[in-house]
């Protein structure tokens, strides 16, 4: 359904610097990661961003990391116990405006850096590593972008959590083509419809509260309706979809074909859903098959839903089991 989106820079991610190779870590160094390099920026446009040169920090440098209290923490440089905080929170404050105007679908950080981890960054005091925090960087784009998808890319080996992140990303450049286009009560009927499936594989709960919203949507100025349903959809999306979801989701699905399917098919179909629900086979078969009848027997409906086609299928994020 989303070809347009599927080429190459039509999303734009920002990213740290040093996965895509650039010699910007503390020692001059890189972490060029080739999942990244090689099969996303075949899809996505990468937008590189290092706080530390940002702020105006050489390369190399003497290596730094938090302290202090984890909500509010101090960027010390390690040996010679220079505070960097400041620097650093001025060239954040700046940058997350700038950023506004680049049109950013998602993010993906690099872990443990005091900077740029997003997740468990390690905050010291008097040495010993008290609790677990966020770089400076990363929680200053958390909190100024709180809708945008954002990932490590340690954990992107995870397929669930790659296959999370990869689909909001394509769910928020959707949702931005849609605001772009003169968006109106009627058309975000049409939007929350293709995207019906997908958000129940998520939640079911979110999806009926969109629906809820949506059907309210007369009652409230466009622009505060607009608000509410972007960001009940973006952190319905950040929920996992489950097998026992997606389950559910499939048989919804083979409701449509009930009055098409031959007797043996519907066996087929049946047993291919019961493998995938039992971790037999992966999400892509069941879903090859009911590709395959939504084509056969022009099931209009079923055509227009994006849980069909959310990315790429080079991307194989429906192949794990």
């Amino acid at each position: 359904m989303c070809s347009d989106l599927f080429t190459r820079g039509a999303i734009t991610l920002g990213i740290s610097s040093c996965l895509l190779g650039e010699h910007v870590r503390y020692d001059g160094g890189h972490k060029l990661d080739h999942y990244i390099v090689g099969t996303l920026g075949r899809y996505f446009r990468f937008l590189p961003i290092c706080p530390e040169v940002g702020c105006g920090l050489p390369i190399p440098r003497e290596p730094m990391h938090l302290e202090g209290d984890s909500a509010n923490p101090r960027l010390m440089t390690i040996r010679t116990r220079i505070d960097l905080t400041a620097q650093m929170l001025a060239f954040c404050t700046a940058k997350v405006k700038e950023l506004e105007d680049e049109d950013l679908c998602g993010f993906i950080f690099k872990k443990d850096s005091p900077s740029s981890g997003l997740f468990n960054v390690k905050v010291y005091n008097n040495g010993v590593v008290v609790k677990s925090g966020s770089g400076l960087f990363a929680e200053a784009m958390a909190r100024h972008f709180p809708l945008l998808p954002m990932e490590e890319e340690g954990r992107l080996s995870d397929p669930k959590l790659r296959e999370n992140f990869i689909e909001r990303v394509f769910c928020y450049r959707r949702w931005k083509d849609f605001l772009a286009s003169g968006p109106t009560l009627g058309r975000l009927v049409e939007f929350h419809t293709a995207q019906k499936l997908l958000i129940m594989a998520h939640s079911p709960k979110v999806y009926y509260s969109m629906g809820s919203l949506v059907g309210q949507g007369r009652d409230l100025p466009l622009s505060e309706l607009l608000r509410h349903y972007e960001e009940q959809f973006m952190k319905g999306m950040a929920l996992h979809a489950t097998t026992k979801k997606n389950t559910n989701v499939l048989q919804h699905m083979m409701g449509y074909f009930k009055q098409h399917l031959s007797a043996e098919e519907k066996v087929e179909l049946l047993e291919v859903i019961g493998q995938y629900h039992d971790n037999l086979m992966p999400l892509i078969a069941p879903l090859t098959l009911i590709r395959h009848y939504v084509f056969k027997y022009n099931q209009q409906y079923l055509k227009g839903q994006f849980y069909l086609s959310p990315h790429p299928v080079e991307l194989m994020l429906r192949n794990h089991v």
